[in-house]
């Protein structure tokens, strides 16, 4: 579990690290660049489409640990529009919280414990 953390928390600081240069270079703007890269069907736009499709498997996956609570769908939406950033600290808190148990961070209160 340490290794996971370990990993966690370099994915979260390089993500936030990463995210704060670009948006001081280029702004937040984008939307329109994500889903133009999309719509011309060419290799930026594949990985997009890829991420976009990791994103709605993140956010499901994480509203459905929360067994679709009002709180869980909230938790899913951040999920989707946070990505790696949100999931990385989202696993490494829970990492915490589960004690140590792989099954218990995987599954949470759907756990057949």
């Amino acid at each position: 579990m340490t290794t996971l953390r370990i990993l966690l928390s370099a994915i979260f600081i390089s993500i936030a690290v990463y995210t704060g240069f670009v948006v001081a270079d280029h702004g937040l703007n984008l939307l329109p660049i994500f889903f133009g890269d999309i719509v011309q069907m060419a290799w930026p736009g594949q990985f997009n489409f890829d991420f976009l499709c990791f994103l709605i498997l993140s956010a499901s996956w994480v509203a459905w640990r929360h067994q679709f609570s009002g709180a869980g769908i909230m938790l899913g939406i951040l999920a989707f529009f946070g990505g790696a950033f949100f999931l990385s600290g989202y696993l490494l808190f829970h990492s915490y919280r589960s004690e140590g148990s792989i099954q218990r961070l995987l599954l949470g209160t759907n756990s057949a414990a």
